[in-house]
């Protein structure tokens, strides 16, 4: 006897590509599914696009809607995998929003240092070193962030990335080395300065 358990194991995923079809009909199951897929994932994405987890959530929110509302639409005669086409949502949303900024300080952003007194010298210097990743990613021009984003903290092939970001492979790997050899010369910039400020 199968129980409900291992029935719910042995049955096939039900595929992106179907699920916004049945969304498109009015599913909210299916709409529900859909989120739970790719929430947080591409909340991630966004954040680090963003440098700004409540823009992020504001991003996901105007993504997912874009989903309920254009799901309809959705043509499988074209081949087009859902993750893709939502990951091109999510970022142009993104350059949407950094587009519309003004310039400011956000306190919002600074390392959030916690108390653990078993470690707190690892946390501490953990969290440093991300605020510094963080910050390094900030600095770069968006079409590298993006790439470098995708490949290395999203885990994209070089071909997912570069549908995502609608560019041929052999841009997107050039975009990835232009991305790595600015980071490393701001991580080591600010390497040598702290080195500097401590010595």
């Amino acid at each position: 006897m199968v129980t409900q358990n291992e029935h719910a194991r042995q049955a096939p995923e039900i595929k992106d590509e179907d699920l916004i079809l049945r969304i498109g009909d009015g599913d909210r199951t299916a709409y529900g599914m859909l989120m739970d897929r790719h929430l947080r994932m591409n909340l991630a994405f966004a954040t680090r696009l963003l440098g700004n987890s409540h823009e992020a959530e504001d991003v996901m929110q105007e993504a997912f809607v874009r989903v309920w509302k254009h799901a309809v639409n959705w043509d499988p005669g074209r081949n087009t995998k859902f993750t893709t086409w939502f990951y091109r949502v999510v970022m142009n949303l993104c350059l949407d929003v950094k587009r519309k900024r003004k310039p400011a300080v956000n306190l919002d952003e600074a390392a959030d240092v916690q108390s653990d007194e078993n470690g707190a010298d690892g946390v501490l210097e953990e969290k440093q070193r991300a605020a510094r990743v963080a910050e390094a990613l900030r600095q770069l021009p968006e079409r590298q962030k993006a790439a470098v984003v995708l490949c290395y903290l999203q885990g994209k092939s070089n071909r997912e990335a570069a549908e995502i970001m609608d560019v041929s492979v052999n841009a997107l790997e050039a975009l990835l080395v232009r991305g790595r050899k600015k980071l490393a010369e701001i991580l080591s910039r600010d390497k040598n300065q702290l080195l500097e400020e401590t010595g």
